[in-house]
């Protein structure tokens, strides 16, 4: 285990609108906003896009990922980190569970996703933290690293 020590800064609460695209909405709100480090929670529809799903095998590095589609309206509520990249460009890492009837689906949702109708969004800015998302060569994922 790794542990860095830090606090809440500014909140901010976003409406996100019918066809917003997560994540690069929020990447973008957050360059603008200079925000590189948070915790992130998601309310509401989704009307489409692809979600990471799992590895197709979970023994072999670095992991090939399984793809699903979301097709019409979901629910959904998700959780997520934001912290930067190397380039130091934020970089939004959260998973969703989506439900449509008596189907439900969860997954990263890095692929992309619009949202459907109404999303709620709330950022809390992470302070006094020196992290980056840095590429790890045997899993291929970008892990949190300090600077």
């Amino acid at each position: 285990m790794k542990v860095a020590e830090g606090r809440m800064g500014r909140v901010f609460v976003l409406r996100l609108e019918d066809g917003d695209r997560l994540p690069e909405c929020i990447e973008a709100f957050a360059a603008e906003r200079g925000v590189s480090q948070g915790f992130c929670a998601l309310v509401g529809g989704v009307g489409s896009g692809r979600i990471v799903v799992g590895p197709e095998d979970a023994t072999s590095m670095p992991p090939v990922p399984v793809l699903a589609e979301l097709l019409g309206a979901h629910e959904a509520a998700a959780v997520g980190t934001l912290f930067p990249d190397e380039a130091g460009r934020p970089k939004l890492h959260m998973h969703a569970t989506f439900g449509r009837g008596d189907t439900v689906k969860t997954g990263c949702i890095r692929p992309g996703i619009d949202i459907w109708t109404i999303g709620e969004f709330i950022l809390i800015e992470l302070a006094g933290l020196d992290l980056v998302r840095k590429r790890d060569a045997a899993t291929g994922f970008e892990l949190l690293a300090p600077k």
